[in-house]
């Protein structure tokens, strides 16, 4: 299912911009490079957020909410059932059970496909100890992982460093979207687990998020294309 993907399809551009005109205004810039946009909560809460991603639907491109729900389970059901109504192909939630199942709740007789956030690709061992998880990284994410299969979400997000484990242990059948991603000589800005595009699409990785590595590039379109090069040399890699 998921090898049916084209490679330009596979990169989701994050839009992490303040407003409608700079997103707009990249959107324009990168033209037919790239097909498939992420929105999150800068754009969102900035109040464009919404009207963005009905146009990007609106213009035959994809669209990915990210809003990472979690909250009482009323709660999540009803703004995942909102999100449905957007058009958009993925949103995100956090990885706990009864958030997952609402949401499954509220996304049911819809496109829209759910993604669990298993942990943050800016932690690491010793920031889940911080924050009290008796888990480290890798074993977090598969305990997790194996919960939302249990709750039929479609996919997780997890760093590409795990990408191959998780691949590995869930099979081919659910979708693995990898932020954490790099090319080479690219800055890693906050992030810790990371990994140039061609490596995390050999991992196993259905689609790589990519943000200011085009966006911030002095020719976004030219960024967004090496990149879809690199995925397509994972994908030969991975073969």
């Amino acid at each position: 299912m998921t090898n049916a993907i084209t490679p330009r399809d596979r990169l989701i551009v994050a839009l992490d911009v303040p407003g409608a005109t700079e997103a707009r205004d990249m959107v324009a810039r990168l033209g037919d490079s790239v097909s498939f946009y992420k929105i999150g909560m800068e754009l969102i809460y900035g109040g464009a957020g919404f009207d963005i991603s009905r146009a990007l639907v609106a213009d035959g491109k994809k669209v990915f909410i990210d809003l990472k729900l979690h909250d009482i389970p009323n709660t999540v059901e009803r703004a995942t059932r909102q999100l449905a109504t957007l058009g958009a192909t993925f949103a995100t939630v956090h990885a706990y059970p009864q958030t997952m199942a609402a949401a499954k709740r509220g996304a049911a007789g819809s496109s829209l496909k759910l993604l669990a956030v298993t942990v943050m690709t800016s932690y690491d061992d010793a920031d889940l100890q911080s924050a009290g998880y008796a888990f480290g990284v890798r074993d977090l994410i598969a305990r997790r992982a194996l919960q939302a299969r249990e709750a039929g979400v479609d996919g997780l997000i997890l760093s590409p460093e795990e990408a191959e484990a998780m691949r590995a242990l869930l099979g081919p059948d659910m979708l693995l979207v990898t932020p954490g991603v790099r090319p080479a000589g690219a800055a890693l800005g906050d992030q810790k687990r990371v990994m140039t595009p061609a490596r995390a699409i050999a991992a196993g990785a259905d689609h790589i998020v990519v943000g200011r590595p085009v966006t911030e590039a002095a020719d976004p379109r030219a960024a967004a294309q090496a990149i879809v090069a690199e995925i397509e040399t994972g994908l030969t890699q991975r073969r």
